[in-house]
This record gives structure tokens, sequence and C-alpha cells, in this order.
């Protein structure tokens, strides 16, 4: 499948829905790298199917690229849509899936504290 065999309006659509849809309040310890940037440690505060909000000291532009490392995940691509004195909000390039979303609220009860499920 290429980049061009799905359609692009009913995941832009999607994405759209679910970044207005309520987001879960966590406290996630995690890592964050720009495109062509380092790698710097981070907290995500919110999280949701569609993207993310995570603490960012260093400023990031609209339309960048980035990758979220959460603990026992790979790294999740996503593009900054906004950053605001040193807080970031971006959108996966692929929705999570449901599961892997609710293992990660499992997991976290909002202090940054692990839980094993």
């Amino acid at each position: 499948m290429t980049a061009t065999d799905w359609n692009t309006d009913i995941y832009a659509q999607a994405a759209l829905e679910d970044r207005s849809a309520q987001r879960q309040r966590v406290n996630i310890p995690a890592t964050l790298r720009p495109s062509g940037g380092q790698v710097f440690h981070t907290v995500v505060l919110d999280l949701a199917l569609g993207g993310f909000c995570a603490n960012a000291l260093q400023r990031m532009s609209p339309g960048d690229r980035c990758w979220l490392k959460l603990p026992g995940t790979q790294g999740l691509q996503a593009e900054v849509v906004w950053w605001d004195a040193g807080r970031v909000g971006c959108a996966f390039a692929n929705l999570l899936s449901p599961i892997v979303h609710d293992t990660i609220l499992a997991r976290y009860r909002g202090d940054g504290a692990f839980k094993r499920i």
C-alpha cells in the first residue's frame, strides 16, 4: 500500500474530530524528538487517539514532525499543531489504536507512576 492508496480526506476528518474530542489528562514521562533535532525528556499532559499535549521548553513550529516515545511503545510520529509557553500540541500521523490508548491509560494513574496490568 502506498501513501496514496487510502483516503486521506477520511483520515483528516477523523483526526480533526478526535482533536476536538475530550482528552484524558495524564502525567506520563516520555521522550520527544523533533525532526532533525535531539531527543529530550518531556511529560505528556493529555492523550487522545489523535494526539497529545506535552511539555516542550524548546520552541517547536506548527507543521514540524516529531516522534513521541512513551514507556513500552515504539516511537509515534506526530505533527506539531501548536506551541505556546513551553507546551506543545501534536497530532499523531496515524490514530492510536483504542487498545494501545486504553493500555497506556491503564498503566498511568495520572501521577506518572507506572502500574503493571
